[in-house]
């Protein structure tokens, strides 16, 4: 079932990305060489619990954890490590949900950490702006192919990377995980029309190489995770955002400048 959110709904929504984008930010002055990767869950499970949030995330199917976090070829549902240590020229991307008095809002962001090479950088580039052209095709009466569409004709028409497939964004709200799915490529004109009240991610994981992902198991940790087939880099960019009939408003931001025609 798909639901229509209400002014109010949308505007709890918008609080518990507040809460979320602050995480972000926050991780800015974090993520550097030689933090474990656990330093980024501890300080998201402490920034949330202040601002009187909860990590959706943790107890999740079994999960553990208020973050996934993923460094260079690891695609996405990777666990923070105490034993990973973060190099110079490493890619990290922090992937989390945050529920605020029962809203739910969904965010990941890749960082660089310390200098990386021109490459990874491309790559990041490439994956943010491809995030924000499938925002621009959420709009009231496109369909949700026009979204992946402009995502894979950019990634992979243009810029002749990997369009990940088996992974994508979906709808949220009243639960982390609703309908519909939002995949990141597709058939422009396809798909279910969008309507204003929607609200869902939109979560392009772009590879450097092969589009195709593997299946990887932590060691003594009995959890699985994605990488690239092929080993190659991979970076991901995510918000939650509302379809509205002023155009995708993004609950997520981090950014009210750059952001600025998407906010409320």
């Amino acid at each position: 079932m798909i639901t229509i959110k209400s002014d109010r709904e949308i505007k709890k929504m918008a609080e518990s990305g507040a809460v979320l984008a602050g995480v972000h930010k926050g991780l800015r002055d974090i993520i550097k060489p030689g933090i474990s990767t656990w330093e980024i869950e501890r300080f998201a499970n402490k920034y949330i619990a202040e601002h009187g949030a909860t990590p959706s995330e943790k107890g999740f199917e079994g999960y553990k954890y208020a973050t996934c976090v993923s460094v260079n070829d690891e695609v996405a549902h990777a666990i923070p490590r105490k034993e990973l240590l973060l190099k110079e020229g490493d890619i990290v991307a922090v992937d989390m949900t945050v529920n605020l008095d029962g809203f739910e809002s969904d965010s990941c962001w890749t960082y660089a950490v310390g200098k990386i090479s021109d490459e990874a950088q491309h790559l990041m580039d490439v994956t943010k702006k491809a995030l924000y052209l499938g925002i621009d095709q959420a709009v009231v009466g496109n369909r949700i192919g026009d979204i992946g569409h402009a995502i894979q004709a950019y990634t992979e028409g243009q810029e002749h990377m990997g369009d990940v497939r088996e992974l994508i964004g979906h709808g949220i709200q009243p639960t982390m995980h609703e309908q519909p799915n939002v995949p990141n490529y597709g058939e422009a004109g396809r798909g279910l029309r969008l309507r204003a009240g929607m609200t869902i991610t939109i979560e392009p994981m772009i590879n450097l190489g092969t589009w195709e992902i593997i299946s990887k198991e932590v060691p003594d940790k009995s959890w699985e995770y994605y990488a690239t087939a092929d080993g190659s880099l991979s970076a991901q960019y995510e918000h939650t955002l509302v379809i509205t009939d002023d155009g995708p408003k993004i609950l997520t931001s981090q950014d009210p400048d750059t952001d600025a025609k998407y906010l409320l």
